[in-house]
């Protein structure tokens, strides 16, 4: 009658561990599923990749109003921009504010001039086929600007319209205002494809 006892217990004792197992191998999708979702619900758009929309025409014919692009995040972390790069900031750093999208014109210790819509960089006339329309205002640019250590100098391809560093509201770009490159337009449709 003892052994018979003791049986019964082992038996339930496996029931039990039968039960625990079963809960388990329940349990281990749905926790892998739930770090997938927060990994690309949180994680890639706050330190690799992020939807915006463009808004206004400040960068035509390159980006339109409406289009929705890919920020690519990690592009400036090991490196930094180039000059005609498009690129993702908050203007000022105002963080809380909307996004900017525009072209890298001057680099970190280089010294920018617009003279009667003419872009001058050390004293050189810049060469450049990005801007839709001639330079009207030079705005701060009028004077010589030399840029500090980690700015940037930032036109809109759209000039006639484009509020950028030629105005105090926006002015210098400092690197970590810069949210990362302007990398790929994913609609329109017909248009999708890499951002230049």
């Amino acid at each position: 009658m003892e052994s018979a006892i003791d049986n019964a217990n082992v038996v339930l004792d496996g029931d039990e561990t039968v039960k625990r197992f079963r809960l388990l191998r329940l349990c281990i999708p749905l926790l892998v599923y739930i770090v997938i979702v927060f990994f690309f619900s949180f994680m890639v758009p706050k330190f690799l990749l992020e939807r915006t929309q463009v808004k206004g025409a400040s960068m035509e014919d390159t980006l339109h109003d409406g289009d929705d692009i890919v920020i690519n995040k990690l592009a400036y972390r090991f490196s930094s921009p180039s000059r005609y790069d498009v690129i993702v900031f908050y203007p000022q750093g105002n963080v809380k504010g909307d996004y900017f999208v525009k072209r890298v014109i001057a680099l970190p210790g280089e010294t920018i001039q617009i003279i009667n819509g003419v872009i001058f960089i050390d004293g050189k006339q810049v060469e450049e086929d990005y801007g839709t329309n001639a330079i009207v205002g030079a705005g701060q640019a009028a004077n010589p600007i030399t840029l500090g250590k980690n700015e940037y100098f930032v036109l809109g391809d759209n000039r006639i319209i484009s509020k950028d560093s030629r105005y105090e509201s926006v002015g210098i770009v400092k690197k970590d205002y810069i949210v990362g490159e302007a990398w790929l337009r994913i609609f329109p449709m017909k248009e999708f494809g890499r951002i230049d």
